[in-house]
C-alpha cells in the first residue's frame, strides 16, 4: 500500500464475501465496503438483492462458491457473519443444536475450504463471534456453542492458512441492530455509556482486512464497550437482582 493511502482506498475493487449480509452487522459491513469501492457478494436466507440461500446447506455453499468464482474469479475478504439460532437446553432439540453449529461453525469452515483455490494475495478472513463465547445467560446453549466454536476455529485456520490468508475474529458485545434507542441502565452497563452499533463492528472489520493489520492473525478481538471487563454487583450501576 502506498505511503499516505488509507484503508478505504485500499478496498477499491477488492472482492468481499459476506454471509448473513442482508441485515444488522452484515448489512453495515456490506454498505461500508461498497462505499469504499469494493465488489460485495452476499449470501443470506432472506429474500433480497443477493444470493439467497441457507448456509447450513452444503450444496447451497457449493453453489454460492461457484457463483463467486465465476463472477469475480477471486476472494480478497471473507466475512463469516451468518447468525445461528439461540435456544437453550430446555427447549433446543438435537436437530436445532446441529443447525446452530452448521451455520456458526461448519459453514465458515467449508466456505473457507471452497475458496482456498481463489483467495487473493494478502487475503483476510474475519469471523464474527460474540462475547457469549466466554459468558452466558441461561438457555443460550446453541448460540453460545456456535460462537465458542468459531472463536476456536479462527486460531486453528490462522495456523493452517499461514502465509496465504490472515484469519481473525471479532466478538461483539451488545450491538443494537434496531431503530429503537438503548438507554438508561441498559446503556450504562457498558463503561462507554452506550450499546454498540453495527458500524462499530464494520470499522474493525475494515481495519483487520487492511494492510495496516498485516501483523495480526489468529486473534479474537472484543468490541463490547468494556462490558466484559466491568464487575457489576447488586445495587451498583442501577443493576438489581430480583428473585423470581
Amino acid at each position: 500500500m502506498a505511503a499516505g493511502s488509507n484503508s478505504s482506498e485500499q478496498m477499491d475493487k477488492k472482492v468481499v464475501v459476506i454471509t448473513g449480509g442482508g441485515h444488522g452487522i452484515g448489512k453495515a459491513v456490506a454498505e461500508m465496503f461498497r462505499a469504499d469501492g469494493a465488489i460485495v457478494h452476499i449470501i443470506d436466507k432472506s429474500e433480497g438483492d443477493w444470493f439467497v440461500g441457507d448456509v447450513s446447506d452444503k450444496e447451497v455453499l457449493e453453489s454460492f462458491a461457484r457463483f463467486v468464482a465465476e463472477t469475480s474469479g477471486r476472494v480478497d475478504y471473507l466475512i463469516n457473519n451468518a447468525l445461528p439460532i439461540m435456544k437453550g437446553i430446555d427447549e433446543c432439540s438435537y436437530e436445532e443444536f446441529q443447525l446452530a453449529l452448521s451455520v456458526g461453525v461448519a459453514a465458515p469452515f467449508y466456505l473457507t475450504k471452497l475458496f482456498m483455490p481463489i483467495f487473493a494475495e494478502n487475503a483476510s478472513i474475519i469471523n464474527i463471534s460474540s462475547s457469549r463465547d466466554r459468558m452466558s445467560q441461561p438457555q443460550t446453549e446453541s448460540y453460545t456453542a456456535a460462537k465458542g466454536g468459531i472463536s476456536a476455529l479462527t486460531h486453528a485456520m490462522a495456523i493452517s492458512l499461514a502465509g496465504k490468508v490472515r484469519v481473525n475474529s471479532i466478538s461483539p458485545g451488545w450491538i443494537n441492530t434496531t431503530d429503537d434507542p438503548i438507554e438508561g441502565v441498559d446503556a450504562l452497563q457498558q463503561p462507554v455509556g452506550r450499546a454498540g452499533t453495527p458500524e462499530d463492528i464494520a470499522e474493525l472489520v475494515r481495519f483487520l482486512c487492511s494492510d495496516k493489520a498485516g501483523f495480526i492473525t489468529g486473534e479474537n478481538i472484543y468490541i463490547d464497550g468494556g462490558m466484559t471487563k466491568q464487575m457489576i454487583y447488586h445495587g451498583e450501576h442501577g443493576w438489581e437482582r430480583h428473585k423470581s
